[in-house]
């Protein structure tokens, strides 16, 4: 299994335009930056799209990535995550058409699911912070889920939730300082 350390090593060797590094970045933690983009975009087309972007900026900028005792494997999802919702604004504005049968694509693609550990794993990470959400306020769990998981703008909550634009932006930045608390017990 791949340590923070490794990732860490291999970021900082990335950045020095060390390919083999980033081969062994992209097979340590694709599929978890995968799923992080399917899950936010609910498609799986469009994530492996995403996921190719992340990998370009990953290239482009590792060296934005210091060991400062944050997870390099959050700064990772930071950037798929930020990429998605870019992704599924532009989907939103524009209207996404979809040609042909999509149970017909699906059955040519090859299954680069996780694997069985990997998903253990994930499932218990999910927990982790399905249990940190619970934590927190219903309805500013819901605001945390809407931000982060639908990709809506503050405003966008704002109005969901009836509530002046700084009073969203305070709940979000005050769970989300919850959730690091929690999250690192």
């Amino acid at each position: 299994m791949v340590t923070r350390a490794d990732i860490e090593d291999m970021l900082a060797r990335t950045a020095l335009g060390d390919r083999a590094a980033f081969a062994g970045l992209y097979r340590a933690t694709s599929a978890k930056l995968l799923g992080v983009a399917w899950r936010i975009l609910n498609d799986r087309g469009e994530a492996e799209e995403v996921l190719q972007e992340v990998f370009v900026r990953i290239w482009d900028k590792a060296d934005r990535y210091h060991a400062n005792g944050l997870s390099p494997m959050t700064w990772l999802i930071t950037v798929t995550r930020n990429l998605s919702i870019d992704r599924l604004r532009r989907i939103k504005a524009v209207g996404k058409v979809q040609v042909g049968d999509p149970g017909e694509a699906a059955a040519q693609m090859a299954d680069s699911a996780p694997g069985p550990e990997a998903q253990v794993v994930a499932a218990g990470e999910r927990a982790r912070i399905d249990a940190c959400l619970d934590e927190l306020e219903a309805v500013r769990a819901v605001a945390v889920r809407g931000a982060y998981l639908e990709g809506l703008s503050y405003a966008e909550l704002a109005a969901r939730h009836e509530v002046p634009l700084n009073t969203m932006r305070t709940w979000l930045r005050r769970s989300l300082l919850k959730l690091r608390g929690c999250l690192s017990r």
